[in-house]
């Protein structure tokens, strides 16, 4: 399967619209949680988290999962799977430590899907991030596949170093975070044309 390229202007401008389903500050509340002021209302579906935010945007919902190091409590690896109702189109974050290789990329593998290498987006101090559109197809293979999954990454050297992560509840989670979307998000208008000067009398 590809990724629509001639899509990523569109849909990743819609997802960053919303400065929520894919912001990578955004850290995840307790599962179950309703929302308050500023947080999401989070429901926990197997090893994955539906967050739905308190504003009106385009995808106001994502899916998430974070795996953190057991000894120093940092993140390795972070994922947001957003759903933007009125393109009919998902777009992915994917975050992972910082000194990796860059021209490399990162791919994402599951028993269904093998991706091209994916390539960063941007890197800050909380690590390098993904993010692109992805095809339904994408998501579908994803939902079939079994729990175990990982992302390749690539050091500088050249050595491959594999974070895996679980898709336990993934198919019911992503579900669930469309039909929330389609239930919140705003579609966003294209600006109204100026109105024609009226003609002289």
């Amino acid at each position: 399967m590809k990724f629509s390229h001639s899509l990523i202007g569109a849909a990743m401008g819609l997802l960053l619209v919303s400065g929520a389903a894919l912001a990578q500050d955004a850290a995840a509340p307790a599962a179950d949680a309703p929302a308050t002021p500023g947080r999401p209302e989070v429901t926990a579906i197997g090893d994955w988290v539906v967050r739905c935010f308190p504003i009106k945007g385009p995808s106001p919902c994502d899916i998430y999962q974070e795996l953190n190091d057991q000894r120093s409590r940092q993140r390795v690896l972070s994922f947001s799977i957003a759903y933007v109702p009125s393109l009919n189109r998902n777009g992915i974050q994917i975050s992972v430590p910082l000194e990796v290789s860059i021209p490399r990329g990162l791919v994402l593998e599951t028993s269904a899907f093998k991706s091209q290498p994916m390539k960063y987006r941007y890197c800050d101090r909380n690590g390098c991030f993904v993010q692109m559109p992805l095809e339904n197809g994408v998501i579908a293979a994803i939902a079939k596949s079994a729990p175990d999954a990982k992302v390749r990454i690539f050091a500088d050297s050249g050595k491959a170093y594999d974070l895996k992560f679980s898709l336990k509840g993934f198919a019911a989670a992503h579900d669930s975070m469309v039909e929330k979307a389609r239930a919140k998000a705003v579609a966003v208008s294209p600006t109204p044309a100026a109105p024609a000067p009226a003609p002289a009398p």
